[in-house]
């Protein structure tokens, strides 16, 4: 691969079409990548005329929460001879899993209503990386929204994810790790996630109100191990169980907003969060030989900022960030370089994304990274110029490919390994899926495109196949699945 050709596909998502015909400006590859970083708009005209939708979050949450208690009420009063084949089908079904059909129409027309606001966010997101004139940004958008995954598979996270990745991710990835942890994590979609937003202190006025009145709620772990093992330290981190269970106090009190009855209690945050004192864990933590004295909400910002400063954390991050760029098994020169830094800077990520582009580990001529299925379609949209496509045909694509947005199978978030995508199975739906985008636009010269598209890297091999096509169209379906695209 040639420096133009390392700086379009390996750094960004590929040419554009309409660069192919117009031409790229002339400036070194390194210099272009540093020009990306000067005028990415975090907030396109498109994500500010996006409806926010993130306050029926709660409003759905309270719904399932009233069904619930209406049903528990017809259980309670259904008569015994009905058996309970009987009193399943008079409660209506379960809100959290039975079929659409069988759920009252106000939960029914709510869940609907989500799937069509995950749908327009994944094809905004979509549309974004496939127009942008700063591709090598939109892709450390995608990395680090991986990174801080979340998912919508839980009742209020579709009207969440894409806020997550478009008003917390996408605003610091050039700026400090700390702000972006500390946006990301406690952001209400991570909150619903990983049921942060139900955790209380065990020894919080409000856990002693509902040991009382109600069934406990208890301490929810889930984010506290989550940010320690993913987010920042990374596995073999230095932290222990202890640890995980003391932050997990710490982050109590942190939840959504619009929950019912202890909405009155709820002081907002910036992000769309909600922090309710009264469920917080009270008292002095202490988390990795650190103490924790402050107050509320404060606590769990101090023990993020000093896991964002951590060396753990550098070193984490910088490995993922290496072998995202660099292959699967990057250089430890890369890894060490990245790792200095961050902790250099203090976890400034324009920092660390100028020390990536002048690393000369990521500009080695081998093709080194197997193309995720998202990233291929990106590609795939912005060499043929296919627009116009609705919502349900993007989400569609990405599901076939095995990669939909704000669906990954763990709170890990989907593999940037090549052994997770490159199979037999994967392969023949990149093909079929190529074939149908090849019949859907106009050929034209795809030499001409393909030489535009991988400059100085375009192998004898590709040229001879395009050029035996027995058609454009069959020409440029051989293209979209040849190896300059499918590894970078």
């Amino acid at each position: 691969m040639s420096r133009d050709s390392i700086a379009l596909n390996r750094f960004g998502y590929g040419l554009r079409w309409r660069e192919t015909m117009s031409g790229a400006p002339v400036r070194s590859a390194e210099a272009a990548l540093v020009a990306e970083m000067d005028r990415f708009d975090p907030r396109p005209p498109a994500i500010a005329a996006r409806e926010d939708t993130s306050a029926r979050a709660g409003e759905i949450l309270e719904l399932i929460r009233r069904n619930r208690n209406m049903r528990g009420r017809a259980e309670r009063s259904a008569p015994a001879t009905m058996g309970p084949q009987g009193r399943t089908a008079a409660m209506a079904g379960d809100a959290m899993g039975g079929p659409l059909a069988e759920l009252p129409p106000d939960i029914r027309r709510a869940y609907l209503d989500g799937g069509r606001i995950l749908r327009r966010d994944i094809a905004l997101k979509v549309n974004l990386a496939a127009r942008s004139d700063t591709p090598f940004i939109e892709r450390l958008v995608h990395f680090w929204s991986n990174h801080f995954s979340v998912s919508a598979g839980k009742p209020g996270t579709q009207h969440q994810v894409g806020n997550h990745e478009f008003s917390a991710i996408r605003p610091r990835v050039l700026g400090r790790f700390s702000d972006l942890l500390k946006a990301a994590v406690l952001h209400p979609a991570m909150l619903l996630y990983l049921d942060q937003f139900q955790s209380a202190g065990p020894n919080s006025r409000f856990q002693r109100r509902v040991e009382r009145t109600g069934p406990e709620r208890g301490l929810n772990e889930n984010l506290a191990r989550e940010v320690l093992e993913l987010h920042t330290l990374g596995v073999g981190g230095g932290y222990g169980q202890a640890d995980v269970t003391e932050f997990a106090r710490a982050l109590t009190g942190w939840t959504i907003s619009g929950l019912g009855r202890i909405e009155r209690f709820a002081q907002r945050r910036a992000g769309g969060a909600s922090f309710v004192r009264f469920a917080h864990e009270p008292g002095t933590l202490r988390i990795m030989g650190q103490s924790y004295a402050q107050a509320g909400p404060d606590q769990a910002l101090a023990v993020l900022d000093d896991l964002a400063a951590h060396p753990a954390t550098a070193r984490h991050v910088a490995t993922k960030l290496a072998r995202h760029f660099a292959g699967d098994d990057p250089p430890e020169s890369l890894v060490a370089r990245l790792e200095r830094d961050f902790l250099g800077t203090g976890g400034d990520l324009a920092s660390l994304a100028r020390t990536l582009i002048a690393s000369p580990e990521v500009w080695v001529t081998e093709r080194v990274k197997y193309r995720a299925p998202f990233e291929w379609l990106i590609s795939v949209l912005r060499l043929t110029g296919l627009e116009g496509l609705d919502d349900k045909r993007i989400a569609g694509a990405l599901r076939e490919l095995g990669q939909l947005p704000w669906r990954a199978p763990s709170p890990a978030g989907y593999d940037d390994l090549a052994g997770s995508w490159a199979g037999p199975d994967a392969l023949v739906r990149r093909v079929e899926l190529a074939e149908r985008v090849a019949r859907s636009v106009p050929a034209g010269d795809v030499l001409a495109r393909a030489h535009s598209a991988f400059p100085g890297a375009l192998s004898a091999n590709t040229r001879v196949w395009l050029s035996r096509a027995e058609s454009g169209t069959q020409a440029l379906g051989l293209l979209l699945v040849a190896p300059e695209m499918m590894r970078r």
